[in-house]
């Protein structure tokens, strides 16, 4: 089994526990009950925290440890029905909150799940501390569709960690909608887990040789488990000697009866900022859009390889294990973030302004006016549209009430997930040269519809440009890509991407400008699905089966959003492992 180095970890300096906090707006406030929030009684300076701390603060107990999680209503495990899911783009996997010392802990976790639903749409779930026993509620849908009044009810308590998931390592049941908790032998612990452990194969084999049993398919459980055998006393030096055997991506928090733990992995894939509100509780989130909600305001990021506690003595923290050079998710800026959050100390918009700004200057075309695919090619296409001196219209209009499930009429209307979700506008687009902004092509299925509907809207051409390099590599750190044999940019040439979409013209952002623009900060950012050079080797690979998507880019079930094993880079003793492989390419 590979496993990382266990070097020990060392204090942080103080300028990383106190650093300047950026200045953040708030919009209104957002309505809770109308009793005042009483002041914390409990001390919130950072400090320092060695290897070994006293057993005593760390001893864990639990009157009742939780092992099941309540189910949500509306609920129907044998519902067969289609599910119409934009498969052409990639998805980030799961979002994640922790908030420590609220009395409306639960409700403020329901919140800002809601400001991160952008990150998971699959299933949500709460988990909260009263009394020292851990209470979950988790389910299948939107937040919306799994909370209600009653339900946040049952959640009080001044601790809480939420999670919003898409499933990159386990299927999309009840069971694996997190967050989890378990029992083992000092008490229960929480968990909610944003990224993918590129080694959870191995490292489940090895735990169910030890007669470890596994009650998800989540490699999320096999973090907890590590937890479970640890050999520590002490809660944070659990959690230090897990992480010093998993490999890949994770942004977590974790909860027990008194403690609220964020740690994030060594290099630093997927964001994690941590926050306060005014009455002194602190809030950890996977982007500082969920902060701006619930008006906490930004402090810094959780740093790479860097564990923070928070408890009744305060904030503390410590440094996991040395770490390499950061490299931090760059799709984040390109797709899965909302514009307006601050990540990986960058701001969203402006990142993605400066993309369309540079195909403008470095792919021009005469056209009549630029469009966006929207929703998230709309701030690079006016950032293109400023450049090149040309109105911005919307010349595709996007349903945001489109459900999951939809009867198809028995005479099939071609291109009928696109047309479910994207409106052409006939009078932006008749006659004109357009030029349409979209943030990324994965598989190219859907460009050529989208081509193939401007067109008969009107459009006498039709020129593509791409806020993102070809995609040529899947991602192994929690996030839903196709296998390398589907993606378009890996198998033709960008002439042949534009004949296959139909498009007059075709250009991508260059993957040297993108560099150039990030300026100093470029190498802590992860290019491996441009370039297919991995900064964490890939040794079992969890990504989607050839041949997926059903009919058009955006249409897909559940049974498929789970896709199957891929093998790769294995040794001759890792082939006896095949019992967790769904499918091998």
């Amino acid at each position: 089994m590979a496993a990382t180095a266990t070097t020990k970890p060392s204090a942080l300096s103080s300028s990383l526990s106190n650093p300047s906090p950026l200045p953040r707006t708030h919009k209104s406030p957002p309505s809770f009950s109308p009793k005042t929030l009483p002041k914390p009684t409990f001390p919130l300076k950072t400090s320092s925290v060695s290897r070994t701390p006293k057993p005593s603060s760390f001893t864990l107990r639990s009157k009742n440890p939780i092992s099941d999680v309540l189910s949500a209503a509306n609920q129907n495990p044998d519902d067969h029905s289609i599910d119409y899911v934009d498969d052409e783009k990639p998805r980030e996997e799961c979002g994640v909150v922790g908030i420590y010392g609220d009395p409306e802990a639960s409700r403020l976790c329901y919140l800002a799940l809601h400001a991160l639903q952008h990150r998971g749409q699959e299933g949500a779930g709460i988990v909260c501390v009263q009394d020292d026993v851990l209470q979950s509620i988790t389910g299948v849908g939107l937040v919306s569709e799994v909370f209600n009044q009653t339900k946040l009810d049952q959640l009080p308590g001044d601790l809480a960690i939420g999670h919003v998931r898409y499933s990159t390592a386990g299927s999309s049941m009840l069971k694996n909608v997190q967050p989890f908790v378990a029992g083992y032998r000092f008490g229960s612990v929480g968990v909610a887990h944003n990224g993918n452990l590129v080694n959870y194969r191995s490292l489940r084999a090895r735990l169910e040789d030890n007669g470890s049993i596994f009650n998800t398919s989540s490699d999320t459980e096999v973090v907890l488990h590590l937890i479970a055998i640890s050999k520590h006393r002490p809660f944070l030096l659990r959690i230090v000697d897990a992480c010093e055997q998993i490999q890949g991506a994770y942004s977590m928090v974790f909860v027990t009866k008194d403690k609220l733990v964020a740690v994030r992995d060594p290099h630093g894939f997927r964001p994690l900022v941590m926050g306060r509100r005014s009455n002194g509780s602190v809030v950890f989130a996977s982007e500082t859009c969920a902060l701006d909600l619930i008006e906490a305001t930004y402090e810094r990021e959780v740093f790479p390889g860097e564990i923070i506690v928070v408890d009744k003595e305060g904030v503390q923290s410590l440094c996991l294990m040395s770490h390499p050079q950061p490299k931090q998710c760059i799709f984040e800026h390109i797709y899965f973030a909302l514009p307006n959050s601050v990540v990986f100390g960058r701001s969203v918009y402006e990142s993605r302004r400066a993309f369309g700004e540079i195909l403008a200057t470095e792919a021009p075309v005469d056209c009549d006016v630029v469009i966006a695919v929207p929703d998230s090619g709309v701030v690079a296409a006016l950032g293109y549209a400023a450049k090149a001196g040309v109105a911005f219209q919307q010349g595709l209009i996007r349903s945001h009430y489109v459900g999951r499930t939809f009867i198809e009429p028995s005479q099939k209307i071609r291109d009928f997930g696109v047309k479910l979700k994207l409106s052409p506008v006939r009078a932006v687009l008749e006659g004109k040269r357009v030029v349409v902004v979209d943030d990324s092509i994965v598989r190219g299925t859907t460009s050529s519809k989208i081509v193939r509907l401007l067109k008969e809207a009107g459009a006498k051409e039709v020129h593509m440009r791409i806020a993102s390099p070809p995609i040529i590599g899947s991602c192994y750190y929690g996030v839903d890509t196709p296998s390398s044999e589907e993606l378009i940019s890996n198998r033709m040439s960008v002439e042949e991407i534009r004949e296959f979409i139909g498009s007059d013209s075709l250009a991508f952002l260059p993957i040297g400008k993108l560099e150039k623009m990030l300026g100093s900060q470029s190498p802590n950012f992860c290019y491996a699905c441009f370039s297919g050079k991995y900064p964490v080797e890939p040794r079992e690979i969890k990504v989607k089966r050839v041949g997926d998507s059903l009919d058009d880019g955006l249409v897909g079930s559940f049974e498929n959003i789970d896709g199957g094993w891929v093998q790769a880079n294995h040794s001759p003793e890792e082939e006896k492992d095949k019992e967790f492989e769904g499918v091998v390419i």
